[in-house]
């Protein structure tokens, strides 16, 4: 920078977007090269700094908008993780820092111009949307039935699930939502309630079956993780009175139930 005492330095941030329009941070990306490093979760989050909480929610939350997965947690392994990343996974990392080092040097030359990053400042506006909930879903619209207020849109996230939605049709217009359109899924994990009875009768429209990946305790809540094939996760987070009475464990399987209502639905662009 040229003159950084005048109104503090230029920084840019940069994300890849992939075809199917899934964006990967710097900070994902560092944990992917972790892991490929260490072999494991647990030593990728030690690390890059963060806890194996976070290093997992981040897996899943990657795992979870790509149609293909990026990190794959196989049985053993020589360095005791047993996680390995997928061919998409290692292409993503293999590019990524060619990427980060044209874009310093275009925030360098850049920055070398501005005599004032005041004069600027008003014409620079956040357009990111971003969500503390740790359910997000990528999917494809397949079905929708509209009704006089309410619609119903069917959502196809892959791993043989489906998840169910309620919008009004002021929404439906407004993303402009159709058949075969791109849309995220956001589910509260607060929302989602657990059962080992698969056969159990609810009226919760979403009913998706898994099985128990990890298990967190905390003073008050548990923070249940389940697995629900093809590396897709769903969290539900449920009282630890409510975890001891299912008794649940690692590799149990699991339904969660959660209304269409609660299901909140962004167009992906």
């Amino acid at each position: 920078m040229s003159h950084p005492e005048q109104n503090g330095q230029l920084a840019g941030d940069i994300f890849l977007l992939t075809g199917n329009k899934t964006s990967f941070a710097a900070h994902q990306v560092e944990l992917l090269s972790a892991i490929q490093q260490c072999g494991s979760i647990s030593k990728a989050a030690k690390a890059v700094g963060i806890s194996y909480k976070t290093a997992w929610d981040r897996i899943d939350a990657m795992n979870n908008m790509s149609p293909e997965p990026l990190v794959l947690r196989a049985s053993g392994g020589a360095k005791g993780g047993g996680t390995q990343l997928t061919e998409l996974g290692q292409r993503i990392i293999a590019g990524f820092q060619s990427l980060l080092e044209e874009h310093q040097q275009f925030i360098d030359q850049l920055g070398a111009r501005l005599h004032s990053l005041q004069d600027i400042a008003s014409f620079v506006s956040r357009e990111g949307l971003s969500s503390s909930a740790r359910n997000q879903f990528r999917g494809t619209i397949k079905t929708i039935k509209a009704g006089a207020i309410h619609s119903e849109v069917t959502l196809d996230i892959g791993a043989e699930s489906l998840l169910t939605a309620i919008v009004t049709q002021d929404s439906l217009q407004q993303l402009g939502l159709t058949d075969g359109a791109d849309c995220i899924a956001i589910i509260n994990d607060s929302d989602i309630v657990l059962s080992g009875d698969h056969k159990l009768a609810s009226s919760a429209r979403n009913q998706l079956k898994g099985r128990v990946s990890r298990v967190i305790t905390g003073a008050v809540n548990s923070d249940i993780t389940l697995d629900l094939g093809n590396n897709k996760a769903l969290n539900a987070v449920i009282t630890n009175a409510s975890a001891s009475e299912l008794d649940i464990q690692e590799g149990q399987s699991m339904q969660a139930l959660f209304k269409a209502p609660s299901v909140i639905l962004m167009r992906a662009r």
